[in-house]
């Protein structure tokens, strides 16, 4: 009878290793092996064994270590090997994070998985700044968007954005031009708040406040790169600073 390992798609959360889930951490300190994205936190992987096998398949804009059905393969291989796989993914595997796909395939191919979910990048960067996505004075709506797709100005976000309602957009900085273009064609007024959360819940997490106008400014100005993501809304003006400042301003903090 053949011995097939089990594949486990663990969420690593926004970057703190403390924000793992007990599951996840034990799973670590556990796994011989570790398919892990470019954007888990070295601290995180840090605690795997010694002697573990840590294979990297970042991504990034254009460039990818191993193409999403190489990474599929992959996972299948070594677990038709009769080993355990840990995949390691920022985040929640099933927000952005193409967990999905790699259950179906290794559903597919016979192999066990299962899924631990993470904190979101969403939760873990609105919780670490202070930004509550939801609140009875300023959203009852909350929605997820990918800036980073084909057909970005084709998509329908009508309805996503605006008062009573939170948008948040994961890889949205190469694209944040078109994304604040998009909104305001589609009707958000320019002073429309915004906040950017760079490098959420670690030690040199910025956030950067402005109108919805200077967004494109911002990223370019600040030299803002990923992981970073973007709350467009009412929840992300602070109390101290009003919509008319925030449209002369663009404000900036990191954490103490």
């Amino acid at each position: 009878m053949e011995n097939i390992g089990t594949v486990y798609l663990v969420g690593a959360g926004p970057g703190d290793p403390d924000l793992l889930t007990v599951r996840a951490a034990r799973l670590l300190q556990e796994a011989s092996i570790i398919v892990h994205d470019g954007l888990v936190d070295p601290a995180i992987l840090a605690l795997a064994k010694s002697d573990a096998r840590l294979i990297s398949v970042a991504k990034k804009r254009s460039k990818h270590t191993l193409p999403q059905d190489q990474i599929n393969a992959l996972l299948v291989r070594e677990a038709r090997a009769g080993r355990d796989v840990v995949r390691l993914k920022g985040g929640d595997p099933f927000i952005f994070g193409r967990g999905g796909e790699e259950m179906e395939d290794c559903q597919a191919a016979g192999v066990p998985v299962e899924v631990i979910p993470g904190i979101s990048a969403a939760n873990g960067a609105a919780a670490a700044s202070q930004i509550a996505l939801t609140h009875r004075d300023s959203a009852s709506i909350v929605s997820f968007v990918a800036g980073q797709c084909k057909g970005l100005k084709e998509q329908n976000w009508a309805g996503l954005a605006g008062h009573g309602r939170t948008l948040v957009i994961y890889m949205g900085v190469k694209t944040a031009p078109q994304i604040a273009e998009k909104l305001m064609e589609d009707g958000l007024t320019p002073e429309m708040p915004v906040a950017v959360i760079e490098n959420a819940a670690r030690p040199e997490m910025r956030v950067l406040r402005g109108p919805l106008a200077a967004l494109p400014d911002l990223v370019e100005r600040e030299q803002v790169i990923s992981p970073a993501l973007i709350i467009i809304g009412d929840v992300t003006a602070r109390d101290d600073v009003s919509l008319a400042r925030a449209a002369a301003h663009i404000t900036t903090e990191t954490p103490a």
